[in-house]
């Protein structure tokens, strides 16, 4: 002790911190180790849309989708998760529609609203078209139901769905494009 001040050793200090460093990163690690485990392998569900979205007949058609799923990260670690999906994939227009739709009718999109209207485009299970076309409704990570009858689908706001591709294939679900937004409940106008 020096004048009540207890004197610290700096070789035991330096451990000290050295010691907290070393368990912290060790922490990181282990948990980045249970990310990765949980993680689809390449490419996932995201690559893919990704990947269409940047070359081929469709590039530059689901960059409005990628946007919307990127920016929310329950979403965005469902879709590159093991288990398997199948995504329901609407394209720019269809977007430029809603959000058409939604200005004319005051609808504020917030974060929570878009978290509900994602959720109502992925169903559990890979499912490709024949299995789609083979039931009548599918039920959706939202927990709410849109239908199909002949190839066509209705939202739970009564709106007709048509497929534009089918069949896109990740490691992780498949890909259906389609022409409009699902919305699990019709738009009232909610302006003043």
């Amino acid at each position: 002790m020096w004048g009540g001040i207890k004197e610290i050793h700096p070789v035991k200090s330096v451990v000290k911190r050295l010691l907290v460093g070393v368990a912290s990163a060790a922490a990181l690690v282990v948990s980045m180790q249970a990310y990765a485990a949980k993680m689809a392998k390449s490419p996932n569900l995201v690559e893919v849309a990704i990947a269409v979205n940047s070359a081929g007949p469709y590039a530059g058609q689901f960059s409005t989708l990628i946007g919307l799923v990127a920016s929310d990260d329950e979403i965005l670690n469902t879709l590159t998760e093991r288990k398997q999906y199948t995504v329901f994939a609407p394209t720019n227009d269809a977007f430029t529609a809603l959000f058409d739709v939604a200005a004319k009718n005051c609808l504020d999109l917030t974060p929570q609203l878009v978290n509900a209207v994602l959720k109502y485009h992925v169903a559990k299970g890979r499912r490709d078209s024949t299995q789609v076309l083979g039931s009548s409704r599918i039920r959706t990570l939202l927990d709410a139901f849109f239908f199909q009858t002949g190839g066509i689908i209705t939202d739970g706001a009564g709106q007709t769905v048509n497929f534009v591709e089918t069949d896109i294939p990740a490691t992780n679900g498949v890909i259906h494009a389609i022409d409009t937004v699902l919305l699990p409940f019709p738009v009232t106008n909610q302006c003043p």
